[in-house]
């Protein structure tokens, strides 16, 4: 399987502009089955990691005028893609991740629908449009009365989080699926000219280089962590108001610094910008179009910051009938027809996910990958950059990768299988036990030196 890995990286290179030359320095082990999935979750895993892995040993060749080598064990990437599910906090119990109601139901037609309803205005938008209690009994009596087209579509129309289970072939005949077949993986376009910014001996491939992390749930600060451990200053934006996972700030916050702005006052726009006139990378999950009501867009950044390297995640892509919605992992595997797949594989007719979040990581991977290697193309040529990932963009090539057949008899690990990958730090939560990073760089070994802190632990400014 680690052949299948490489190409597949030949390509990933190709569309980010990076050299195959450090190809010949990657060793890749193991192969799938590495989790019970009857898809690849194991090359998914090892090709993500593996691509930012080599983006920053080239932006190191540059700052050092050496290679290193790198490795990449697929077993450790997949455990790294659920890397949230093993966390521990002063060795208690992992952290809730789901809301009560979240999940799957049947609707009166037939059809599976699943729910999203971690944030508390996703949730009470579900409950009021049902008009039932914060219940799994009375969510499930009020679906009952739907159709699951006609929910997917009143649930969108009130920009909430619900998709109905579609099977592959009716994805592929979605006019959003083949909006996305028009899309690259991992898309870079340049925004404007700007002047070329050579990189300069350091000690770590992203030493001084300055990351803001506007992103919340899993892919985009899998971004900014992947970021963090190879040496950025990565500081994560957020404000009081808005809702968040505990166990996913604390998993993904490791290496960051932490501060509040508000966008909806003036003082917050202004100390954003001030941020950004000395960001070298931008990273922000708004739905596209979102960002830009306060100012933030990809042009206005460039205009604030020529030559910034500007990062887009959205759920669906950024053309197409459901560009504009919002999104998450588990929805796009529902909605794109990988959840009703893996049914077949187990031989159930009920949605069965994938054993990770892995269109969140891969995309998160994919978006450092991609920020790294313009940040050395930037070095080379100049210019301000827009690079754009999407979660279902994403699924598309996790499906083209295809299924193993018996994938899914492969054991689930659990936290006592897994010891040989976890780590213990210190944190502003107590004492982590969590997943180390899975790529192995021989000369820049990879960690993350700041500890996980509470969201607005810090001033929003740089640190000296």
């Amino acid at each position: 399987m680690t052949n299948e890995t490489r190409n597949e990286l030949r390509d990933i290179c190709g569309q980010i502009d990076l050299p195959l030359a450090g190809l010949d320095e990657l060793e890749l082990t193991g192969k799938d089955p590495v989790l019970p999935s009857s898809f690849k979750v194991g090359t998914v895993a090892q090709t993500a990691i593996s691509a930012a892995a080599l983006a920053a040993g080239e932006v190191w060749r540059q700052r050092s005028g050496q290679r290193q080598r790198i490795a990449c064990d697929m077993r450790h990437a997949a455990i790294e893609f659920r890397s949230e599910r093993y966390l521990r906090i002063d060795g208690g119990p992992t952290p809730e991740l789901w809301d009560k109601i979240a999940g799957t139901y049947q609707t009166g037609d037939g059809r599976w629908v699943r729910l999203h309803t971690n944030f508390p205005h996703h949730r009470d938008g579900v409950l009021d449009l049902l008009g039932c209690a914060h219940e799994r009994d009375a969510v499930k009596s009020a679906l009952l009365e739907w159709t699951g087209q006609d929910f997917e579509d009143a649930a969108a129309e009130r920009g909430l989080v619900a998709t109905m289970m579609r099977t592959a072939d009716e994805w592929q005949a979605h006019p959003q699926a083949q909006a996305l077949d028009q899309q690259p993986l991992i898309s870079i376009e340049r925004l404007g000219d700007a002047p070329v910014q050579p990189l300069d001996a350091a000690a770590r491939p992203l030493s001084g280089v300055r990351v803001l992390d506007l992103t919340r749930i899993i892919a985009g600060p899998v971004c900014g962590r992947t970021l963090a451990a190879h040496g950025a200053d990565v500081l994560r934006v957020t404000a009081p108001h808005l809702p968040f996972v505990a166990a996913l700030v604390t998993d993904a916050g490791r290496g960051k610094l932490s501060t509040h702005i508000n966008f909806n006052e003036d003082d917050g726009k202004a100390a954003l910008r001030n941020l950004v006139r000395d960001a070298d990378i931008f990273v922000q999950g708004y739905r596209p179009g979102g960002i830009g009501r306060w100012g933030f867009s990809a042009e206005d950044v460039a205009a604030i910051r020529p030559g910034i390297i500007y990062v887009t995640l959205s759920a669906y892509g950024h053309a197409g009938p459901w560009s504009g919605r919002r999104g998450f992992d588990s929805l796009v595997q529902t909605a794109s027809g990988i959840n009703h797949a893996e049914a077949q594989a187990a031989g159930s007719d009920r949605p069965r996910p994938l054993p990770c979040q892995a269109l969140d990581h891969a995309s998160g991977y994919f978006m450092a990958a991609a920020a790294m290697a313009t940040l050395a193309r930037r070095a080379r040529e100049g210019g301000s950059w827009h690079i754009r990932v999407s979660l279902a963009r994403t699924g598309r090539w996790v499906q083209s990768l295809g299924q193993i057949a018996g994938g899914l008899d492969c054991a689930d690990p659990a936290l006592e299988d897994v010891e040989e990958f976890l780590e213990q730090a210190s944190s502003g939560f107590g004492e982590l036990t969590a997943v180390r990073h899975a790529a192995q760089m021989s000369q820049t070994p990879c960690h993350w030196v700041r500890p996980a802190v509470p969201l607005g632990s810090h001033p929003p400014v740089w640190p000296g």
